[in-house]
């Protein structure tokens, strides 16, 4: 049935929904299945997210024709489709009328990926107007407050140098702290990789107060404030609830330097907003594993990794991971960099919309997955600063003299970015960082060519 004469209304200028701020816009790639036309197509994917079904029904009335989404742009040859959704669609919390992300993508990626005749569509962006943001949450902390409790000024503060304990699993309490206390020699921030947590061979309630006690022999030995960041990924929120209370006991005077970490991804927006609104005063670690499966550039529905950070921001995640924009071991490219920028910016051109962010606090962009300090200095590059939490796992447990050694190659890997020095030139006045050479040898050769010669090596 085509319902394009009703969920579809071309006439509607883009200028003029956003100025209106009434409605939530998404952007699509969609194509039909053979035999279905493109407008004809859009129109039923718009039914289908909002007040429609594939049949005319009789409880249908003016007012529910009133909030109606309506696709307002339509190009077959480009496979775009822009629609409008106006506010009142989507749920309310009953306790605080706050909006919920899980509305947001019920409506937005619902049952509507999977139409018969929708051969894919994918959500590449999405403008929110002022009173949706109003009605976020957003971030409660961000890169700031771990600046402060670093010591650094809390505008550019700068890198934060982290890792992730390596194996991922496997290590049982006492290898897990002593690796943690061996990192923070050298480094910054911790944070359990995401499979981490109560695992029968390393119970939090025995592996959580030894990382507390190796947080403090590694304060105590540096003179700096350290930071961890403890999994409390749970199916149930008071599960979660509970991991996050023992913890924050457990590391009493010094829980300022505990962030939370949440898959946020495979657990859900419910699971992302317990945590955010039970535990305020902690930065929220947003770790998106599983995103790939419909975020990856070869799917072809669901949603991009751009979505889904625009989305983080708006839960009020703390941080979220962005990628390595082709520096690291993942997918990703250069152009990834906007994926980070619609985090931290108060405003940003997207891919399809301009998005004013209207004072709601910046996500922090975490980057990490296959990087070392020989990658840092070209990804700096390709961010154009380094106001980031960077979590090398193999980069620092791979370094030839260990984690210590390899933190104060990410360190120095940043001070050489920061200099606008020659890598190997500054490879050869530091030593941890020259080490990185013949840590990552294979990764030397590509990006420095020659470093052997240069280095003596």
């Amino acid at each position: 049935m085509d319902q394009s004469s009703r969920y579809a209304d071309l006439t509607l200028r883009e200028e003029d929904l956003i100025a209106g701020g009434r409605h939530i816009l998404c952007a699509y790639k969609l194509k039909p299945k053979p035999g279905t036309g493109f407008l004809e197509a859009a129109a039923h994917f718009a039914a289908e997210s909002s007040t429609g079904t594939n049949v005319e029904v009789s409880t249908t009335d003016d007012f529910t024709k009133g909030v109606d989404a309506l696709v307002y742009l339509a190009e077959e040859a480009t496979e775009e489709v822009r629609i409008a959704y106006p506010l009142e669609l989507f749920d309310r919390n009953i306790t605080d009328g706050r909006m919920m992300i899980v509305s947001f993508l019920t409506l937005t990626i619902g049952n509507n990926q999977g139409m018969g005749d929708i051969a894919h569509a994918k959500m590449y962006d999405f403008h929110v107007p002022r009173r949706a943001i109003e009605l976020f949450d957003g971030p409660s902390k961000n890169i700031t407050d771990l600046w402060r409790i670093l010591g650094r000024p809390v505008v550019d503060g700068g890198y934060i140098a982290g890792t992730i304990i390596k194996p991922k699993l496997g290590l049982r309490p006492e290898p897990f702290a002593r690796a943690a206390y061996e990192f923070w020699l050298g480094g910054d921030f911790i944070k359990n990789d995401e499979p981490q947590g109560n695992q029968v061979f390393a119970p939090l309630k025995e592996s959580i107060p030894l990382v507390y006690d190796a947080m403090k022999r590694a304060m105590d030995e540096t003179g700096e404030a350290k930071l961890f960041s403890a999994n409390i990924t749970a199916d149930d929120h008071a599960e979660m609830i509970a991991r996050g209370e023992f913890i924050l006991s457990a590391f009493g005077p010094d829980a300022d330097k505990v962030a939370f970490l949440v898959d946020g991804f495979v657990g859900g927006p419910g699971m992302v907003t317990t945590a955010r609104r039970y535990f305020p005063r902690q930065f929220l670690h947003y770790h998106r594993a599983g995103h790939g499966m419909v975020t990856s550039p070869s799917s072809r529905r669901g949603y991009t990794a751009y979505v889904l950070a625009k989305m983080s921001r708006l839960q009020g995640a703390s941080g979220i991971h962005v990628g390595t924009m082709g520096h690291g071991k993942m997918e990703g490219a250069a152009d990834d960099r906007g994926i980070a920028y619609i985090c931290e910016r108060d405003r940003f051109q997207g891919p399809a919309y301009f998005q004013d962010w209207h004072a709601m606090p910046a996500t922090t962009p975490i980057v990490s997955g296959g990087m070392n300090a020989l990658r840092l200095p070209g990804f700096f590059d390709t961010l154009g600063h380094a106001n980031i939490i960077n979590t090398a796992g193999g980069g620092a447990y791979g370094h030839l003299d260990g984690p210590a050694a390899g933190a104060r190659s990410l360190r120095q890997a940043h001070s050489c970015w920061e200099a606008g020095a020659d890598p190997v030139d500054w490879a050869a006045q530091h030593r941890e960082f020259a080490r990185a050479f013949e840590s990552f040898p294979g990764d030397a050769d590509r990006l420095f060519p020659g470093w052997r010669r240069r280095l003596g090596v």
